[in-house]
């Protein structure tokens, strides 16, 4: 099993800058993908980016391309979500995400095995 937390999370206001981390323990070496998805009140859990085991490939979700970057540093078991140009609905609790998957599948929350608790990002207008 992948234990994952997250951490990050806060209030920021419209155009501002976040930083997500996503700590992974455990039997990592299982999981090939691992991803960012996020959940607004009253939502659907809704994939926000994914990235493989090695970092080459990288997947977005049309609403955050060009403002998101996912990255991971395997050496610290630890993946990261850079979060620019924030707008307001951006707001959710934001989850990562690990799983052993073809990369077609990364967009797909079903898929994934293990989960963090979440982190809050609140973005004010």
């Amino acid at each position: 099993q992948v234990q994952l937390v997250e951490s990050g999370g806060g209030l920021v206001q419209a155009g501002g800058s976040l930083k997500l981390s996503c700590a992974a323990s455990g039997r990592t070496g299982n999981s090939n993908i691992m991803g960012w998805f996020r959940q607004a009140p009253g939502k659907e859990r809704e994939f926000v980016a994914a990235i493989s085991w090695g970092g080459l490939s990288t997947y977005y979700a049309d609403s955050v391309k060009g403002r998101f970057t996912i990255s991971r540093d395997n050496a610290k078991n630890t993946m990261y979500l850079q979060m620019n140009s924030l707008k307001p609905d951006d707001t959710a609790t934001y989850y990562c995400a690990a799983g052993r998957m073809p990369a077609a599948w990364a967009t797909i929350k079903d898929k994934y095995d293990a989960w963090g608790q979440g982190t809050q990002v609140t973005v004010s207008s």
